[in-house]
């Protein structure tokens, strides 16, 4: 009679919950940068993230600084890889398509991806009984691949800026 080996007990999962205050913090740093100033005569509302993308480079950092809050935050409540690189792509898309002048800061006021990354991190947290931990390294993985993709696009704006200015002053 052959004996089964003991099963090995499976890894404990463990569910942080956010930090007292940070799903409201989460929520303010959403809306200011999305969401903070009233269209008057409509319902749309701006954040100063498109009006950061005015400034080349710099403004596009600074967005993309605050707007890594969100995507601590969901990784603090125990959101799985799968979530984080969703939110992650939305900052890309948001880092990518926001590098281009002009163009790009009309895109930043309609993609609004802090409202979308922080409509995931509500989800996260309302049901943190479907959220696992995840590992370091993809977090890890998925910022160090944001910051390239925005200082590769910080960079393609500013040599299609340095084109366009040189070319203007050469007319004159």
């Amino acid at each position: 009679m052959a004996s089964t080996p003991p099963s090995r007990p499976s890894p404990r999962v463990e569910v942080i919950p956010p930090r007292p205050g940070e799903l409201r913090r989460a929520r303010a740093v959403a809306r200011v940068l999305d969401d903070l100033i009233p269209i008057p005569g409509t319902s749309w509302r701006i954040g100063i993230d498109p009006l950061l993308g005015l400034f080349p480079g710099v403004g596009d950092w600074v967005g993309w600084a605050a707007s890594l809050h969100l995507l601590l935050s969901a990784w603090r409540a125990g959101a799985d890889a799968a979530t984080l690189v969703r939110m992650a792509g939305n900052m890309v898309i948001d880092a990518l398509v926001g590098a281009v002048p002009v163009l790009g800061d009309l895109f930043d006021m309609a993609w609004k991806a802090n409202d979308r990354n922080l409509r995931i991190l509500e989800g996260v947290v309302a049901e943190p009984a479907d959220t696992r931990r995840s590992s370091r390294w993809v977090v890890g993985s998925v910022v160090a691949g944001t910051v390239t993709l925005l200082g590769l696009a910080s960079i393609g704006a500013l040599l299609v800026l340095r084109t366009v200015v040189g070319a203007v002053s050469g007319l004159f």
